[in-house]
């Protein structure tokens, strides 16, 4: 049987408030791991410039990623892949089981994030990587010269098409409401911006394709039933969240959505597990707010294992 790895803290996930969780409980002299299944910084390398980050203009999420990983380590905290399966609870410790391998602590902080819901329309999975994507920052560049379509009316789908803007030839979001959910600040970027047009209260049917790439989108009004098509090389969907803590079920941590519940110190209902970022039930789910998280949570993994020394 292959021996556990043990350690005074587990972080489950690398975005910013995993990275800050593990630099504050290194800092304390104990020895962490951050678990991933992979690369650190989570959604930030989604993202293409931060703007409302302390300390800069603005910073490319990638670059803010690495900026953050290099502080989060200083202090002796390791990196390692693996996906989370299960979370077994014992008096004195955890036991967090991942596909490559298991690992024992006191402490395990959740900071597993959330991914892109998914529209759940024809064509969706069949065009995944070949005109569909959730990730402008990734894909953006592939599509130059041409039309796309952003799917969406929060701060991401706005944010990002403003960013597609600059890149293809022109980008039409369609929202299923008469008004932008985004912030005011970005609407006006993006109302303003002449190769950004807009379909409103509408949703998108079915995406089209020749079985190699994709060639529009139908479309229904969801006022008139009208139906229409709009041609486009690349679609970009953005309508929303989910929590990524369908490994955590067991503990009966989370909320009737899959959100983890904890209070202003990041404890859950399990002592000695704490939950950061964006995975809790929180209102504004932001790179600030998921460091705030972590700084929280890593101190408070410390005084657990302080108040729970023999």
């Amino acid at each position: 049987m292959e021996e556990l790895k043990e350690y005074d803290v587990i972080v489950i996930g690398s975005g910013p408030a995993g990275m800050t969780s593990a630099l504050y409980a290194s800092r304390s002299g104990l020895s962490v791991v951050m678990l991933d299944r992979g690369i650190y910084g989570g959604q930030m390398n989604n993202t293409a410039e931060i703007e409302n980050y302390p300390g800069f203009e603005s910073v490319l999420g990638p670059d803010l990623s690495k900026k953050m990983y290099d502080s989060s380590t200083q202090f002796g905290a390791q990196y390692a892949f693996g996906t989370v399966k299960d979370i077994e609870v014992n008096d004195d410790y955890k036991i967090v089981k991942t596909d490559s391998g298991d690992y024992k602590a006191p402490v395990v902080i959740i900071a597993s994030g959330s991914e892109y819901r998914k529209l759940g329309v024809t064509g969706e999975e069949e065009y995944s990587g070949k005109g569909v994507s959730y990730c402008a920052v990734c894909d953006g560049a592939f599509f130059k010269g041409q039309d796309v379509v952003v799917v969406g009316g929060g701060d991401s789908a706005i944010e990002e098409s403003t960013y597609l803007a600059n890149l293809v030839n022109h980008v039409t979001v369609i929202h299923r409401r008469d008004q932008l959910k985004a912030q005011k600040i970005l609407q006006e970027r993006a109302l303003k911006n002449d190769k950004i047009s807009f379909v409103w209260d509408s949703n998108v049917e079915e995406i089209k394709g020749d079985n190699q790439k994709i060639s529009g989108v139908k479309i229904i009004n969801n006022k008139t039933n009208e139906e229409s098509f709009i041609d486009a090389a690349g679609v970009f969907i953005y309508v929303g969240i989910l929590p990524m803590t369908e490994s955590f079920k067991s503990l009966n941590i989370t909320d009737e959505n899959g959100w983890i519940k904890t209070n202003d110190q990041m404890e859950t209902d399990v002592p000695g597990i704490f939950a950061v970022g964006d995975v809790r039930e929180k209102k504004l789910r932001q790179v600030t707010t998921a460091v705030g998280d972590g700084g929280i949570a890593g101190q408070k993994a410390f005084e657990y294992i302080e108040a729970h020394k023999n």
